[in-house]
């Protein structure tokens, strides 16, 4: 599968990734199991890497888009690639799929997080409760939101009520293929899972919510005062997380919805989802989960338990991020000589 496994010593291979997104979380999960951690960061963004000493070497690239360039040393190091939302959103999943340097998780998975239409049929094949989605602007009679293609994190993401205000607002962006989706009305609770193909089971591993701008700040301000400031329009930009703690009662619900998701996904692509994944849900005062997104590797949600989560900790009874978690995974295939099940190349 084009890595050798001669050797079941986890010294012989680094854990990568890119300076970005939860990469601080990554490299020191890696270390703690015992890697040696490789950060490929574009040229002036490497000073978190080295100002919390999660990185043992650094590589430098010009642009974001240069990292394809690193993975003949990335190759020649025998590293493990970790992906996450900055990777993709960079490179596009064509690129990342045409990658050689070995990535943990299912590259072609890919390209059902990176295509709103096929999430959604993912989603609704794993029996899940999916927002309706309006193939065009004519068919808008309710409250919607309306998104792109791809790991943006929410950057450019509009509402809209009808036709006439969709099409006011869609004429400010250009070059971008629209998604348009029932806008459900609870509170956004974003799922984080492990699943691990070595045990074949589905962990929680925590909820988080994004704090979003400038969204989250119009919450705060009065409609009186918002027609003072000028009919605002809301952006759904993140720029950071809270950590959620969800009624225990939920659980037995959330827990299956993983398990369903893992199962559908082994009917659309070879050897299915495996590694951390996320459902980006809304919680509605019916008692319903909507489930309106999946991200098919870790996401920024997790960043705020580095430390372990309560849920990781009720597994655990140690600091189990779920960087740690994807470092542990790795080292337990190492360690019994089943790389190829968790590293994919082709």
């Amino acid at each position: 599968m084009g890595i050798s496994q001669s050797s079941r010593d986890i010294a012989n291979y680094p854990i990568a990734t890119m300076g970005s997104h939860s990469a601080l979380q990554i490299l020191r999960g890696a270390k703690d199991e015992g890697f040696t951690t490789i950060a490929v960061c574009k040229r002036g963004s490497e000073q978190p890497y080295k100002a919390f000493k999660v990185a043992d070497e650094i590589i430098l690239v010009d642009e974001w888009k240069d990292f394809v360039k690193a993975q003949g040393r990335l190759i020649s190091e025998k590293s493990i690639l970790v992906p996450h939302a900055s990777l993709i959103a960079y490179l596009g999943y064509e690129s990342i799929e045409g990658l050689r340097v070995p990535y943990f998780g299912n590259k072609k998975i890919i390209r059902f997080e990176s295509d709103r239409n096929l999430e959604k049929a993912w989603l609704e094949s794993s029996g899940l409760l999916v927002p309706r989605v309006f193939k065009s602007p004519a068919e808008i009679d309710r409250p919607v939101i309306v998104k792109f293609h791809g790991a943006g994190g929410g950057d450019g993401y509009f509402l809209a009520k009808n036709q006439a205000s969709f099409l006011e607002k869609a004429s400010k962006i250009n070059d971008k293929e629209f998604f348009i989706q029932e806008y459900v009305v609870g509170v956004p609770i974003y799922i984080h899972y492990f699943h691990s193909p070595l045990t074949g089971e589905v962990e929680l591993m925590g909820f988080d919510r994004r704090y979003e701008t400038n969204v989250d700040s119009l919450g705060r301000i009065s409609q009186k005062d918002q027609e003072v400031l000028g009919g605002i329009d809301p952006s759904y930009l993140v720029v950071g997380n809270f950590p959620i703690v969800v009624r225990e009662s939920y659980l037995p619900k959330i827990l299956e919805m993983g398990e369903k998701v893992v199962e559908s996904s082994k009917q659309i692509v070879k050897g299915g989802l495996f590694g951390p994944f996320c459902l980006e849900t809304i919680f509605t005062p019916d008692g319903k989960i909507w489930t309106f997104e999946i991200s098919a590797r870790i996401v920024a949600g997790t960043n705020p338990y580095i430390n372990g989560s309560p849920y990781t900790w009720l597994r655990y009874s140690e600091p189990m991020s779920t960087g740690r978690r994807i470092a542990r995974e790795i080292k337990l295939a190492i360690q019994t000589g089943r790389l190829d099940e968790v590293v994919s190349v082709e």
